[in-house]
């Protein structure tokens, strides 16, 4: 058998459709300009017709085609006519044409101009059709044509990685291919905090690579294991750290590669990416953000899904617990919207484990700051415990931007090591924003805002539940244009006292204002908006209110926020809002009291803050003296 030929460079994948275009284009256009160039006969006009030739008798015959052009033949042996271009009279013709307005216009012409001549020397008239085959083909196709270059263009963009080694009706399968474990550094040891969770996911590792170690006691590998938690909690990087640990086929994608303008590409994606985990099986396959697939079917949010996101969501379903036996395939998920997910995908039987990724505490923050500062070049003044506890809430993904943004820094100045200072500055720049110092602030808007922010200072020192305070500064950082930085302890529960002093702490700066120039300003928008927050938590969530007594309007599976009802009447709303006025009216009236028996340290303060425009703790102990600390 002779061996196939390999197809040119250039002619490999979609090209080979834009070739084949580009050819049938190209033998339109030189067929036209072959017709073009093989007709012989000079245009003329209709006056040039009527004066010179049919006058004249040079005339012959005419060929009417297709009822619209006359082909002029003239008579053998006829003279050159002034006004006319040459024409051989011995050849075979046509020797001109014209196009003709229609029929009947040329036949009345001709009988007003032969009108008495004799029989042999009338013009003959003929009347003939001609079809221009390959033209008419050409249009015919020219729209499908068209259709077929969009396509191709539009798979292109689809898959612009990839289209040019797949065929044009390969889009309805999967890109993935199987992970190697040599192409990844990240383990398990490259994760901190996150214990518990390691605990779970290291077992799915472990029951792949010893399979008869639970099998001989009956065990089943759990089909499929999803992580849910805040952004930047590691869910990607442990997916990372199982395709390192792993000696398994890893397959990832994300929820949005199924996602196409074509109907039915979902779903076939879906199939075919577990149909090569069958093959390569055992095997684990990672869908991150599976929420862009799996929202829920329900009525409420029904209108704002297509039926291609259902189909494929379908098919997951099916795939991953179907009739269909789906032996040695592992699905791991991620996502942080797990509220808006199917219950169908969240059952037993396809995603037999949840497991949630929490912020992390004071002690898992302190392990990620150890793993992210191993390559740094530090000074000896690092105070990571320090760092971990003016981080409360920092997500791993806030941390490694902190220790990145300290090196810039370190960087930036042209320092030898990172110093504490670094991380402080690059700290207070991700939470304020950059510093703005040369933001043009009046003299009578830096003191509004020194005895605004002297105001939480003051207020929060002398709250038993308030917490410490770090640092204090006016300097304009991002949008606002003063802040204080204080340092949280670790809570899992808040009491009804604690929530009153964090609200009381923050309406302390609109208090001072109040307090100093008898006029509020618009500076404390901040502060409202989170203490009125926290206010309607405490109402409306918590049931700390004992007027509305021991009831809860939270709803964990985020129904209430897809839908357009509230869940109480609006005599309960009422209620709610009363509620929280009275709490935030009793807050407000006392940080004023405490403002005002602790007035002339309030003013020092704020002295202290428009001379120095940062303060630290200790600067504040001789003017305010020991915090207040909390009761037993």
């Amino acid at each position: 058998m002779p061996q196939q030929r390999p197809l040119p460079v250039g002619w490999s994948g979609c090209s080979v459709y834009y070739w084949i275009i580009a050819a049938l284009l190209l033998t339109y256009a030189a067929s036209f300009f072959v017709n073009e160039l093989s007709g012989s006969a000079t245009e003329i006009s209709w006056t040039q017709f009527q004066q010179l030739l049919v006058h004249q008798g040079q005339v012959e015959k005419v060929v009417v085609v297709n009822k619209a052009s006359a082909e002029i033949y003239v008579r053998k042996g006829a003279a050159a006519l002034p006004g006319l271009p040459e024409a051989d009279p011995e050849s075979s013709g046509p020797h001109y044409q014209m196009t003709i307005g229609s029929v009947e216009s040329l036949e009345t012409l001709l009988r007003a101009s032969q009108e008495g001549l004799p029989l042999d020397q009338q013009i003959a008239v003929n009347y003939v059709e001609r079809t221009d085959w390959f033209g008419n083909i050409f249009v015919w196709l020219l729209p499908f044509l068209l259709i077929a270059v969009l396509w191709i263009f539009i798979l292109g963009r689809a898959n612009p990685a990839n289209m040019a080694n797949r065929s044009a009706m390969d889009f309805g399968k999967v890109s993935a291919t199987p992970f190697e474990k040599s192409t990844s550094s990240i383990t398990f040891d490259d994760v901190a905090g996150m214990e518990e969770v390691k605990v779970e996911v290291r077992e799915i590792v472990d029951f792949l690579k010893n399979q008869s170690k639970y099998t001989r006691l009956g065990a089943k590998i759990p089909k499929g294991v999803i992580l849910i938690g805040p952004p930047g909690t590691g869910k990607t990087l442990l997916a990372k750290a199982v395709a390192g640990e792993a000696s398994v086929p890893f397959f990832s994608m994300s929820g949005s590669e199924f996602v196409e303008m074509f109907v039915g590409v979902g779903a076939s994606r879906v199939r075919d990416l577990f149909k090569k985990a069958k093959e390569a099986a055992p095997s684990i396959i990672f869908l991150d953000e599976i929420d862009a697939i799996g929202q829920s079917r329900g009525k409420v949010t029904s209108f704002r899904t297509n039926d291609e996101r259902e189909s494929t969501l379908n098919q997951l379903l099916a795939e991953m617990d179907g009739f269909e036996a789906n032996a040695g395939v592992i699905v791991l998920a991620a996502t942080n919207r797990a509220e808006i997910l199917d219950r169908a995908l969240m059952r037993a039987g396809r995603f037999d484990r949840q497991i949630f990724l929490n912020l992390p505490t004071l002690t898992e923050r302190l392990q990620i700051f150890g793993v992210h500062t191993r390559k740094l070049l530090m000074a000896p003044d690092i105070d990571l415990q320090l760092l971990s506890r003016q981080t409360p809430g920092f997500s791993g993904a806030d941390i490694a931007n902190i220790c990145n943004e300290a090196a810039l820094i370190a960087a930036r100045k042209s320092r030898e090591a990172i110093q504490m200072a670094d991380f402080m500055e690059a700290v207070d720049r991700i939470i304020g924003g950059l510093e703005r110092k040369s933001k043009i602030v009046s003299e009578k808007e830096k003191r509004i805002i020194a005895f605004h922010e002297a105001g939480h200072v003051t207020s929060s020192w002398f709250l038993p539940h308030a917490d410490s305070l770090l640092k204090v500064s006016i300097i304009p950082r991002g949008k606002s244009l003063g802040a204080a930085w204080y340092l949280p302890e670790e809570h899992q529960v808040f009491t009804r006292a604690e929530f009153m002093d964090k609200i009381c702490m923050a309406l302390g700066g609109r208090a001072a204002e109040a307090l100093i120039f008898g006029e509020i300003s618009s500076n404390a928008l901040d502060d409202l908006e989170r203490s009125t927050k926290q206010a309607y938590m405490m109402v409306a969530y918590y049931g700390l209110d004992p007027q509305l007594g021991n009831v809860s309007y939270y709803d964990s599976t985020g129904q209430y926020e897809q839908s357009l009802h509230k869940p109480y009447s609006e005599a309960t709303a009422e209620k709610i809002d009363a509620a929280v006025q009275e709490i935030i009216a009793t807050a407000y009236q006392r940080a004023m009291a405490i403002l005002t028996d602790h007035r002339q340290q309030l003013e020092q303060v704020a002295a202290q803050l428009l001379l120095k425009e940062t303060l630290y703790q200790d600067d504040l102990l001789p003017i305010l003296g020991p915090k207040s600390t909390k009761p037993e």
